[in-house]
């Protein structure tokens, strides 16, 4: 048995029945079903990067509703290309469109997810568009090196890179370098808590906040939730051992702070933050502990399950009223911690 086994376990059977699904919940399932993919963890990077995703099924819903799937939502985009650790990536900056050019707005750091393997910023559009809106941010959303062509610690170098550069140049968007926030999705939550561990470590202007949606932070497979959503949609254990084998180029990396976080990592002096995990995914439970070890550090901390909802489901505000629901949670620690929060008279 390799150390990566041992680490992350090895049955791979469904071990108990996930919780159910609400129905705007069950209906991107079914409509994802529907989509015809095949599972992940039978195929290729290269192939599985080409399945139906899970923005996909809102997608259809949508038009099946009547509605444009390419609303904008009264954010505006622009793709950049930006200083990467080992060569350019690509990044997307998301603005409101009444936002005023005559001052500097906060900016969000926003990493998306897939596993360190999948996805791209089109896949993660919905998370970092209603946070824009609903937060009155700028949003740069980045992408990063990926897995198998990439290994471990490639993404990380790479998001602390694009956090650099939005720190040193925030000012030419209207950005405000003094209020930057990190904010990731799966993976993405897993980039956004290590750059703000790697900004500390390194005497970086710590982030204002940090949002950590569902993150990767730990790497037991035999968790309460582990076991749950042995064989739950749209992520499984299969699917993140199929995500573990490819990231890493040696086992024992699988033990760096910045991926076992909840074991390994010094959580103390990390800037405020919100965590937003859903009922039915195997990472439920790494999320629910990550917020517990980072109280236990002194670090001020909110936390929210949503119950009925599955991964992915952050970006889905148009058709799951609890995306809605976690995107207004963020949005509204996002302006406590930069101070742009309403306050009542």
């Amino acid at each position: 048995m390799s150390i990566i086994d041992k680490l992350f376990g090895d049955n791979d059977k469904p071990r108990h029945t996930p919780a159910k699904a609400d129905g705007p919940m069950q209906k991107v399932l079914d409509e994802l079903a529907s989509l015809g993919g095949k599972p992940i963890e039978t195929l290729s990077p290269e192939e599985a990067r080409q399945q139906p995703t899970p923005t996909d099924a809102v997608k259809s819903l949508l038009r099946k509703d009547g509605k444009d799937p390419t609303d904008d939502m009264g954010v505006k985009t622009s793709d950049i290309t930006i200083p990467g650790a080992a060569g350019p990536i690509h990044a997307r900056i998301y603005k409101p469109h009444d936002h005023s050019e005559d001052k500097l707005h906060p900016v969000v750091v926003y990493f998306h997810g897939g596993g360190f393997v999948i996805a791209d910023l089109d896949v993660y559009d919905g998370g970092p568009r209603g946070v824009s809106k609903m937060a009155d941010v700028i949003v740069v959303s980045v992408h990063y090196r990926q897995a198998p062509e990439h290994h471990f610690p490639a993404a990380h170098e790479d998001a602390l890179a694009a956090y650099r550069w939005v720190l040193e140049n925030a000012q030419t968007f209207r950005g405000d370098p003094q209020k930057v926030a990190v904010m990731g999705e799966s993976a993405g939550g897993n980039l956004a808590i290590g750059v703000s561990m790697m900004a500390r470590d390194a005497g970086l202007a710590a982030p204002k906040h940090q949002v950590l949606v569902y993150p990767v932070a730990g790497v037991d497979m035999d968790n309460e939730s582990y076991v749950e959503n042995a064989d739950a949609k749209p992520l499984n254990r299969p699917m993140m051992k199929w995500f573990v084998k490819h990231i890493f180029a040696n086992e024992a990396d699988a033990q760096d702070p910045r991926i076992n976080i909840v074991e390994k990592a010094n959580l103390s002096g990390l800037p405020s933050t919100t965590v937003i995990c859903a009922e039915i995914d195997p990472l439920r439970t790494e999320g629910e502990l990550l917020a517990e070890k980072l109280e236990q550090a002194g670090v001020d901390v909110r936390h929210k399950t949503f119950n009925g909802s599955t991964h992915e489901f952050f970006g889905m505000a148009a058709v799951v009223p609890d995306a809605a629901a976690a995107q207004t949670f963020a949005a509204h620690e996002l302006k406590r911690a930069f101070g742009t929060a309403i306050l009542p008279i």
